[in-house]
């Protein structure tokens, strides 16, 4: 070892050290949470009950600690499903969490990401809606009148819009939960659900705008607003797509919650940062179940949001909470793949790599021998002012060093053996490093690294991240197996302003294209056991797109499970300020709702379907593309969505016949 790697060699890591509890201001900040409860194995579950008062007590002093403005969007709610907990914590807090004798693991929510799908502005012609299945079919799905659609999203719901009326020009939707929103009483106030933060939009409330706007009136969408009021608004389409009247459902209600996906703004002010993350992903779905319950009517959710963080395993708290939840019958939730599929450009100007470039793998061989991984943050004039986070897992069986070298000739290894940190290490750069190296994570037990690059944020001297070729080096101390996967957190390339000639960027890095592994790049959020995860088909060319995100996932299960039109989709532009009422995009968000409203048709022909098991008729039913077998693609799953198929497999699977 050299001796500026001996200088950067850093001390033992504590027991249940948190990043997030060492992070400056945290006192006055907040986070939310999954924390899994030992079990009580007695007859006696004093214990678990006292665990839980405990958790509820420091959610309480998180709400009563924060300003008012904040309270209205950050609710105290705390869930519990067996003995997974979901909550609000002080961070200042989390050490005496992961230190508590009655709590197994303390994981932090992932942050979530909106990957923004392709507009196509010049498709605004109505699409032609073609009802699924014969005259028999459709009497047997009464398209979709008998269930719920569930759309969990962003942009903001126009109810207004034509392909959501109904034959009396009434919404067609139920309800909008608008987590950030606060210009109405939450659901909680309402009698909808537990929930006592955000804004919800009922049906009354969105009828007596619509009628108000017939009677010339202020337009109905703004007399009852939403905190997210895009035009072309990403949920407003995907609304159309799933349950529109133009849709793949036009009978059934609507119910929606709008996440509120937080600015850079938000994320420069550490304590609403961390109100959006995975655990809203759990509020919303909580919320749409309870909409259902009281319905007595099956649903079908679908969630175009996504997260690269987490071992793609299923292991995250949010999905084993999803997977709790779609144990019962007459519910399922569909999940785009995501849209980091891309490796290369498919012209010289096209960059839609950089947002495909995510994952690396590899094995090492033996002990004493290393990889080393590029891992790009642009610059030429970019400065990127997003925190850029990579995560490494591998079996709990190896034991590896990992070693960062900053961009630069002159800069030295920063090294971090099993089990040691850096944290919060300030370069000349002006950027903030953080790397671990943990073993056995308690959610799956494998080891697992991290680095975190950090931008300066110090008043009056903001600096993106160093630009340049960061080196990240895997050296394998104890090798058994020596299998590795790595991936990047990514943004959608989002300018911010320009200073001077400099232009400050929220700007995705990305690997190589020495070092990018074309597959795993499935979101991780869409790599849980019963959420049906969908690639995004080209239909006119009969092919995947380009990029739609490929699986396996890293325990190497198969996701993607199916693929669905998601290519040049028209459907309902919301909050249009013109004449045109339709647009077309492209993305596996435009995939996902197809599916999830197919998904709807067969919970209507037969309400006791659980997710698992429309999930396996999709698999069966599925036709293959072109030259293909009926065998399992990482981009296409199982192959392509056959509608018809499917909802006739899900009406008379179950049909015994004595022999």
């Amino acid at each position: 070892m050299s001796p500026a790697e001996t200088a950067q060699r850093v001390q033992p890591k504590p027991k249940k050290r948190s990043k997030m509890a060492s992070q400056p201001q945290a006192e006055r900040s907040f986070v939310n949470v999954f924390v899994e409860v030992f079990r009580d194995t007695t007859d006696d579950v004093a214990g678990e009950r006292a665990t839980l008062e405990r958790i509820r007590k420091m959610a309480q002093q998180a709400k009563n600690e924060i300003s008012a403005p904040d309270r209205a969007i950050l609710g105290n709610e705390v869930l519990v499903r067996r003995n997974f907990v979901s909550a609000t914590v002080p961070i200042a807090s989390l050490t005496e969490l992961e230190q508590d004798p009655g709590i197994a693991f303390v994981h932090p929510s992932q942050p979530l990401t909106f990957e923004e799908p392709i507009d196509h502005p010049g498709l605004s012609d109505e699409p032609e809606h073609r009802p699924i299945g014969n005259a028999k079919l459709r009497a047997a799905h009464g398209d979709g009148a008998g269930v719920i659609i569930g759309l969990i999203d962003v942009g903001g719901f126009d109810f207004a819009h034509p392909d959501f009326r109904d034959g009396d020009g009434k919404t067609r939707f139920l309800s909008i939960w608008d987590q950030g929103g606060d210009f109405r009483k939450p659901p909680s106030a309402n009698g909808t659900s537990r929930f006592d933060y955000g804004s919800e939009l009922t049906k009354v409330l969105m009828d007596a705008a619509l009628s108000a706007e017939a009677a010339g009136k202020f337009p109905a969408t703004m007399i009852e607003q939403q905190s997210q009021r895009t035009e072309g608004s990403h949920a407003t389409h995907v609304a159309s797509i799933a349950a529109g009247n133009s849709g793949v459902c036009p009978k059934a209600q609507i119910a929606a919650v709008l996440i509120s996906v937080p600015t850079l703004d938000d994320r420069m002010q550490e304590r609403r940062a961390t109100f959006t993350d995975s655990s809203r992903i759990v509020h919303a779905v909580e919320h749409l179940l309870e909409i259902a319950r009281k319905a007595g009517k099956p649903i079908s959710i679908n969630i175009s949001l996504g997260t690269n963080g987490g071992a793609h395993d299923g292991s995250s708290g949010v999905s084993r909470w999803l997977d709790a939840l779609l144990s019962d019958p007459g519910r399922a939730v569909s999940v785009a793949a995501g849209n980091a599929g891309q490796e290369k450009g498919a012209t010289a100007e096209d960059i839609g790599f950089i947002t495909g470039r995510i994952h690396s793998s590899g094995r090492i061989a033996a002990r004493g021998l290393s990889v080393d991984l590029e891992w790009t943050v642009v610059g030429n004039g970019i400065e990127d002012l997003s925190e850029n986070e990579l995560e490494i897992w591998y079996g709990a069986q190896d034991r590896l060093t990992v070693m960062l070298k900053p961009p630069g000739a002159g800069s030295d290894w920063i090294t971090v053996r099993p089990r040691e940190y850096v944290e919060n290490r300030r370069l000349p750069s002006g950027t903030t490093i953080s790397l671990y190296n943990e073993l056995y994570h308690p959610t799956n037990g494998c080891n697992y690294a991290a680095v975190y690059l950090t931008p300066n944020f110090q008043p009056g001297s903001i600096r993106g991240v160093e630009a340049g070729i960061w080196r990240l080096r895997l050296v394998g101390d104890e090798i058994r197996n020596g299998r590795f996967n790595c991936w990047i957190e990514r943004d959608d390339p989002v300018e911010i302003r320009s200073a001077g000639a400099v232009r400050l960027y929220r700007f995705p890095s990305f690997f190589s294209e020495t070092s990018n592994v074309d597959s795993h790049s499935i979101s991780s959020l869409a790599c849980g056991h019963r959420v049906i995860a969908v690639a995004n088909l080209d239909d006119a060319r009969q092919k995947i797109n380009i990029s739609s995100s490929q699986g396996p996932t890293r325990d190497d299960r198969m996701k993607p499970d199916i693929a669905a039109a998601g290519t040049d989709i028209v459907a309902a532009k919301g909050f249009s300020e013109d004449t045109k009422v339709w647009i077309g995009k492209t993305g596996t968000s435009m995939a996902s709702p197809y599916v999830a409203g197919v998904v709807g048709l067969m919970l209507s022909a037969n309400k006791d379907l659980t997710s698992a098991q429309c999930s396996g008729i999709l698999q069966r039913t599925a036709r293959p593309l072109p030259g293909a077998s009926y065998e399992w693609r990482n981009d296409a799953g199982f192959g392509v969505i056959d509608p018809a198929a499917a909802i006739d497999e899900a009406r008379t699977f179950n049909q015994r016949v004595e022999v």
